[in-house]
């Protein structure tokens, strides 16, 4: 499993635009590059990434090869409740990664 450093305000205030980040640690292996024996190393890159707000969809991405090492994601949702960003992904092999973090809304 990939390993992720997200972040997510701890705390927002109601109807506040807050600024999630999410970089996954991952070698994006596109398929074309060869080993020292001249063997192509398979593909294997993130090729979905999905991100929920209490449950509800609110982000999704689905990568191609042209995607770097260790892809990073900026967006931004709108502070509603308290809560869970819950963010999940599959690479080519099927392997899965998930991670989490609460945020506190205000009124």
């Amino acid at each position: 499993m990939s390993i992720a450093r997200i972040l997510v305000p701890p705390n927002a205030k109601r109807g506040e635009l807050v600024e999630i980040r999410i970089a996954i640690q991952h070698p994006m292996e596109t398929g074309f590059r060869m080993d020292n024996n001249g063997k192509v190393i398979p593909k294997n890159t993130v090729n979905n990434l999905l991100c929920r707000y209490n449950g509800a969809e609110v982000f999704r991405a689905e990568m191609g090869s042209g995607i770097a090492a260790n892809p990073y994601w900026q967006f931004y949702i709108v502070a509603q409740e308290s809560g869970n960003v819950e963010f999940s992904w599959v690479d080519d092999r099927g392997e899965k990664g998930a991670a989490s973090s609460p945020i506190a809304v205000t009124a």
